[in-house]
C-alpha cells in the first residue's frame, strides 16, 4: 500500500518529498513555514509569561527559557529565531507541543485565520506506557476578552487537580462511578476557579472556554467535558467512538432526533449552551466511562480539529492515514492531525493531544 500524506490523506507517488494534492511536505515535520509565523520586533511571549504578564500587567518584564525551533529542533532565541537554522518561529503561544512521556503528547496551534491562539492544554502522564494520563484542552470564546490567558490558566488548573489517581469508591462499580464523578467536578470547579482568577472583574465581555479532560489509568477511561470540546477513542481494530457529548446547539437538534451531519452544519450548530468563566451557567461535568480493552489511541481535541472529521468513522480513517504514513508516535500523529485540518483551512485554532495505550512500546503502533 501507497503512504498517504500526513496533512490530506492523498496517496503519495514513491519517494516524493511533496504531496501533488495539497503541497505539503512529506516525511518531516511541519516547518516553521508550515505554521505561517508572522515577524515581530517583541521578544516571543512564552505560554508561562501569559499568565503572568496578565497579573503583572503585560508590560512587565520577561524572562524566556529556550524552547525548540519548530524546523530543525535547535533552540530559539529571545529574539524568535533559531539559532540552528535560522527560521523564524511562530509566537510561542501560537504553536506548542507537549510530550510528558513518549506515550502521550499534544499540539496546541493558531490555525491560519483566527488572530490569537485561544485554545490551550495541559498533559501528565506517568514513564509506563498505557499506565495513567491526563489529557486537558480548553477553547477560549473569541468574543470573550483574553480568553488565551484564561484557558491556559484552566487546563494546567484542572491537570493539576488531577495529579493523583482517581478514588476507588466504596469497591462497587456504582461507588467508583460516584467518586470518580465528584473528583471530576471539583476538577472542572478548579479550572474555573483559575478563569476567574485571571479574569477582570469589571471586563464588560469576561473570559470564557470549553472544557474537556480524558484520564487513562490503565485499561479505564474517564471523560468530562462542559462545551463542545471532545474525546475520542479510536482502537486499531473495531469502530470508533465519540466518547463525550456535546453542550451546543447541534447535539440539541441531534438529541431532537437531526442527524448529525445536519445539526453540525446548521446556522446555531456552534453556539454552545454550557462554558467556564465568571457567567458560566452550569458546572456539572457530562462525565463517561469506556473500557481500554484493546490497543487504540484517546483523542482529546478542540472543535478546530473535529469540524472537518467530527464522525468517529472519518476520524479514525484520518488516523489510520496518519499511522500507514509513518505518524506512529503520539506526537507525530498530533502533529498531523494539526497538519490537516490546517490543509483542510485552518478556520479555527487547533489542539489535539493523544495517548496511546495498549502497548509495551509506543513507537510500534
Amino acid at each position: 500500500m501507497s503512504a498517504a500524506c500526513p496533512a490530506c490523506g492523498e496517496p503519495l507517488e514513491d519517494g516524493a518529498s511533496f504531496c501533488e494534492a495539497c503541497g505539503s511536505q512529506v516525511g518531516a515535520a511541519p516547518t516553521a513555514a508550515d505554521v505561517r509565523p508572522e515577524p515581530t520586533d517583541e521578544a516571543p511571549l512564552t505560554v508561562d509569561d501569559l499568565i503572568v504578564s496578565t497579573a503583572l500587567g503585560r508590560g512587565a518584564a520577561r524572562q524566556h527559557a529556550p524552547r525548540p525551533c519548530v524546523a530543525c529542533g535547535g533552540t530559539v532565541g529571545a529574539d524568535g529565531w533559531c539559532e540552528t537554522c535560522g527560521a523564524k518561529q511562530p509566537k510561542e503561544r501560537d504553536h506548542f507541543r507537549e510530550t510528558p512521556a513518549p506515550w502521550v503528547a499534544g499540539v496546541c496551534d493558531r490555525g491560519l485565520v483566527h488572530e490569537d491562539n485561544e485554545d490551550a492544554m495541559a498533559l501528565s502522564a506517568e514513564p509506563a506506557p498505557g499506565s495513567r494520563a491526563v489529557l486537558v484542552v480548553l477553547d477560549g470564546v473569541s468574543s470573550s476578552v483574553d480568553s488565551d490567558v484564561a484557558s491556559l490558566a484552566g487546563a494546567r488548573a484542572a491537570r493539576d487537580a488531577l495529579a493523583t489517581g482517581l478514588p476507588q469508591g466504596a469497591g462497587t462499580p456504582e461507588a467508583r462511578q460516584a467518586a470518580v464523578a465528584r473528583t471530576l467536578a471539583d476538577t472542572v470547579a478548579a479550572a474555573n476557579a483559575a478563569i476567574v482568577d485571571t479574569t477582570d472583574p469589571d471586563s464588560p465581555h469576561p473570559a470564557s472556554a470549553t472544557f474537556a479532560c480524558a484520564v487513562v489509568e490503565g485499561a479505564d477511561l474517564w471523560v468530562a467535558t462542559i462545551g463542545d470540546s471532545r474525546v475520542y477513542w479510536v482502537p486499531d481494530d473495531g469502530e470508533p467512538l465519540l466518547v463525550s457529548t456535546d453542550d451546543s446547539g447541534a447535539q440539541l437538534q441531534i438529541d431532537a432526533g437531526v442527524d448529525r451531519e445536519t445539526a453540525e452544519h446548521g446556522p446555531h450548530a456552534h453556539t454552545i449552551t454550557k462554558w467556564l468563566g465568571v457567567d458560566a451557567p452550569d458546572l456539572v461535568p457530562r462525565t463517561a466511562y469506556v473500557a481500554l480493552d484493546r490497543p487504540g489511541w484517546v483523542l482529546a481535541c478542540s472543535d478546530g480539529l473535529w469540524n472537518y472529521v467530527s464522525e468517529p468513522i472519518a476520524l479514525g480513517d484520518r488516523v489510520s492515514s496518519l499511522v500507514a504514513g509513518g505518524a506512529t508516535t503520539p506526537l507525530d500523529l498530533a502533529l498531523g492531525l494539526v497538519a490537516f485540518a490546517n490543509a483542510s483551512g485552518g478556520h479555527d485554532n487547533i489542539t489535539a493531544t493523544l495517548a496511546r495505550v495498549g502497548d509495551t512500546d509506543p513507537t510500534t503502533a
